[in-house]
């Protein structure tokens, strides 16, 4: 018997590939039965394709496992369809829900949104940040934070990227999206007043804020307008905790019978120091909110507030900036959403009226 010998393996030919052969646009093109012009056509979302040849396309192109290279076709069309988020804080109930807001909006509208958290509010964070746009592939910034610090910076734009500005007064140089501060801050004062309150007790904000510098103008201006005097300003830190440090000076007031709070979280705190001192609210003393917050109503009392509509605002930003895209000469301006006065359980008239 003839002994039998396995051939050795052959090595693959000099430019042959191994594996799974990749899949061009032509092969799409022939299986579908269209032009590779049609197939660019309808990768990158153009219009004028009927339905029936989108159809054939699509389902070639699943067939065959084919993906289009989106980095290339970024790079051809001059868009990324990613947007730029930069913001310091990540804790502020604000902050937070606009993010959320503006992610969920963006994928609305098929774009992809790029974090550039900043670990302190200085200068050369806010420098570094726009550095960094530099280097990544975005098509337009929403900037949450205190204009200010844009505007002392000294920043180098990246060529054609709009910026859009949440949280600020500066309308007249950049397309500012802002919660209406001033108008929800006199609602509720003026609610307070309404009620017999002689006069409006604030917690305000930190200085270096915006927010709470309007709210701290309005809850002024409304005072003054309506002849009442104005009680010294209490200043937190957006905390809960703070608001209890200050709630604990205004307990001692015994002429304080209404306190507006410039968020609900400081509200909070306020509500523990008063219990612990012994002042009920809102017998002895009401309090108004500002933000109404998912836990508001479970406060106790259940917080009356002022709601901002956070969703508003980041359909809004993401709405300005895709139309600074389309429309590079829009105007700069400021867009003012509405608030409202959700009211609870958490302010009443003084004691005795």
């Amino acid at each position: 018997m003839d002994a039998t010998h396995d051939s050795p393996p052959q090595a693959p030919r000099r430019g042959r590939r191994v594996g799974r052969p990749s899949v061009s646009m032509a092969d799409v093109a022939r299986l579908a039965g269209v032009s590779s012009q049609t197939v660019s056509r309808v990768s990158n979302g153009y219009a004028g394709v009927n339905e029936e040849t989108r159809r054939q396309v699509l389902d070639a192109m699943r067939e065959l496992g084919y993906r289009p290279n989106s980095a290339a076709r970024a790079l051809k069309r001059g868009e990324f369809r990613t947007l730029g988020v930069i913001t310091f804080s990540l804790s502020t109930t604000g902050n937070v829900r606009t993010l959320e807001a503006i992610a969920t909006a963006a994928a609305a509208e098929g774009y992809a949104v790029t974090l550039l958290p900043l670990a302190v509010p200085t200068q050369d964070e806010v420098r570094g940040a726009f550095s960094r746009l530099q280097e990544l592939a975005v098509d337009a910034v929403i900037v949450i934070m205190e204009v200010h610090l844009l505007d002392a910076a000294t920043i180098n734009m990246p060529p054609r990227v709009q910026v859009v500005v949440a949280d600020s007064d500066a309308g007249d140089r950049y397309t500012v999206v802002d919660t209406d501060q001033a108008g929800g801050t006199r609602t509720a004062v003026e609610h307070l007043l309404g009620l017999g309150h002689h006069t409006v007790w604030h917690l305000a904000g930190p200085e270096d804020s915006y927010a709470a510098q309007r709210r701290t103008d309005a809850w002024q201006a409304t005072l003054t307008e309506a002849g009442r005097p104005v009680p010294p300003l209490v200043r937190g830190d957006w905390s809960a905790g703070s608001g209890y440090r200050a709630g604990l000076e205004l307990a001692a007031q015994q002429d304080c019978t209404a306190v507006f709070t410039a968020n609900d979280q400081m509200a909070l705190g306020l509500l523990r120091a008063l219990h612990e001192r012994g002042r009920r609210v809102p017998e002895d003393v009401s309090v108004i909110g500002f933000d109404d917050i998912a836990e508001a109503s479970s406060f106790l009392p259940p917080l009356t507030t002022v709601h901002q509509d956070f969703a508003e605002v980041g359909r809004l930003c993401v709405q300005a900036v895709l139309r600074k895209l389309r429309h590079d000469d829009t105007p700069h301006g400021t867009t003012l959403v509405p608030t409202r006065l959700i009211i609870r359980e958490s302010a009443a008239p003084p004691s005795g009226d």
